[in-house]
C-alpha cells in the first residue's frame, strides 16, 4: 500500500549533497484512504481491512477506472445490502466542486475543488479538436515561492494524496463522457475521454514525489488497474528538483518532462525561481539532458515571458547556447505569455518582444512554439481562482 502515503516538500534552506533530497512539509489533515491510492495488487488487502471480501476490490476497480462511476446504484454486481457502505468506504468523496468558470467559447472549464480539510485546489480542462487536456494540481498551494505565480504567493498548505490527484482526472473523464463540458465542435467525434494530463496546476509535483508517481501509475496502467492512458500523454512539470528528475527518469515510465526554467542565468533565476539557489541553471539543464538520454523523451523548457524582466534578446541567445551545448534534438522550448495576477508588477511581454525572443531561439536551431494561453478572463493563472474563491 505504498502509494497511499505522500512524501513531503524539500525545504529550500540548505544545499543537499548530490542525489540527496530532504523533506519537510506541513500537514493539514490526512485525506481518507481511497481505492485509487493503491496499486491493483494492494486493493484486495485494502477492501479486506474494510471488512469486505477481497474480490470486491476488482469489481470496484472496474467501476471506478473503466466505467467511471461512483454511484452505488450503478454497481448492480455488488451485494445490495452492502453496496452503499462499501462504496462510501472504498470510494469516499475526496473533491467537492466549489467554483466553475467557463471560457474560450466553452472549450475551457476551470474548477476549484475543496478537499476534505477545507484546502482548495484547481484543475482546468481544455478541449481541442480531437483531444482534451487537463491541467491538475499535486499540492494544495506551493512552497517554491516563485514571485510571479499566484500559487507560490499563497505558500504550501499540504501535499495531496495519490487518489486526490487521480480524482481530478477521473472527474474530468466522467464529465466528458457525460457531455457535461458542452457540445463537441461541429464535425468532431471526440474525445469522450481525457487524452492528455499535465502536472502544471497548483504545486510542485516532484516535491510530492511518492503520491505523484502513484498517480501517474494509476493514469497509465490499463483498466481495471488504472485509466489506461498513454504515458506519452502525461507531462510532469518541475521547477528543477534535480534528484526528483533523476528519480523520475529511473521509473521506466516515458512521460514528458517539462522544466520550468524562466531564466537562463543564475542571477535572474535566483529571483524568479528561488529553488535555483539549490540547483543552478546548469545543474537543472544537465538533469533534463540526462532525462532525455534515459527515456528518449524530448524535454520541454517552459519559459514564462515577463515584460522587461526575462524577455531580452540576449537571454534568448544565452538560453539557446546553453541548450545547444548539450546536444541537438533533445529539447523544445515553450515561451509562455505570462497570465498576470491582479495587483502584480509582473505582466506579459509585448508581442514584438515575444516574437523577437522566439526568432532568436529559432535562429540558433532551437525548436520553439509559443504556448497557447487559455482562460485569461476567468482568473486563468495557476492558483488565481482558488485564491479568489478563498
Amino acid at each position: 500500500m505504498s502509494d497511499s502515503q505522500p512524501q513531503d516538500l524539500p525545504t529550500p534552506t540548505t544545499r543537499p549533497a548530490p542525489g540527496q533530497l530532504t523533506f519537510t512539509a506541513p500537514r493539514r489533515g490526512k485525506p481518507p484512504a481511497h481505492l485509487a491510492d493503491f496499486a491493483l495488487d494492494e486493493r484486495k488487502a485494502f477492501v479486506t481491512e474494510l471488512g469486505h471480501q477481497g474480490f470486491r476490490a476488482k469489481q470496484l476497480s472496474v467501476h471506478y477506472f473503466d466505467r467511471l462511476v461512483t454511484d452505488p446504484a450503478d454497481m448492480p454486481d455488488l451485494p445490495k445490502a452492502q453496496r452503499a457502505e462499501l462504496v462510501a468506504q472504498a470510494l469516499p468523496q475526496l473533491l467537492t466542486p466549489i467554483t466553475t468558470r467557463v471560457a474560450d467559447g466553452g472549450a475551457t472549464h476551470k474548477k476549484v475543488w475543496r478537499l476534505h480539510d477545507g484546502a482548495l485546489v484547481e484543475s482546468v480542462v481544455m478541449r481541442y479538436p480531437g483531444r482534451a487536456t487537463i491541467c491538475i494540481s499535486s499540492q494544495a498551494g506551493c512552497g517554491m515561492n516563485c514571485p510571479f505565480c499566484a500559487t507560490g504567493q499563497g505558500g504550501l498548505q499540504r501535499n495531496m494524496s495519490t487518489a486526490e490527484i487521480v480524482e481530478q482526472v477521473v472527474s474530468a473523464a466522467r464529465a466528458l463522457r457525460a457531455g457535461e463540458l458542452g457540445p463537441m465542435p461541429e464535425g468532431d467525434q471526440g474525445p469522450l475521454r481525457v487524452s492528455n494530463v499535465v502536472f502544471m496546476g497548483m504545486g510542485e509535483a516532484l516535491a510530492n514525489y511518492k503520491a505523484a508517481i502513484g498517480a501517474i501509475r494509476r493514469l497509465v496502467e490499463p483498466a481495471p488497474a488504472g485509466l489506461g492512458m498513454s504515458a506519452r500523454g502525461v507531462t510532469m512539470s518541475t521547477v528543477g528538483l534535480v534528484p526528483g528528475i533523476d528519480r523520475l527518469a529511473a521509473e521506466g515510465i516515458p512521460v514528458t518532462l517539462a522544466l520550468s526554467l524562466h531564466a537562463p542565468d543564475d542571477e535572474l533565476r535566483d529571483e524568479l525561481v528561488p529553488i535555483n539557489t539549490r540547483w543552478r541553471v546548469d545543474e537543472a539543464l544537465d538533469a533534463a539532458r540526462r532525462y532525455f538520454d534515459t527515456t528518449g523523451r524530448r524535454v520541454s523548457i517552459e519559459y514564462a515571458l515577463i515584460r522587461d524582466i526575462n524577455d531580452q534578446a540576449w537571454r534568448a541567445e544565452l538560453l539557446a547556447d546553453k541548450l545547444n551545448a548539450r546536444g541537438s534534438g533533445w529539447v523544445h522550448v515553450n515561451p509562455i505569455p505570462l497570465n498576470p495576477t491582479p495587483g502584480s508588477r509582473w505582466t506579459a511581454s509585448r508581442k514584438g518582444v515575444e516574437q523577437q525572443f522566439v526568432e532568436r531561439l529559432r535562429g540558433r536551431g532551437i525548436s520553439t512554439t509559443v504556448r497557447d494561453t487559455r482562460g485569461q478572463d476567468i482568473d486563468g493563472a495557476c492558483g488565481q481562482l482558488a485564491a479568489a474563491t478563498a
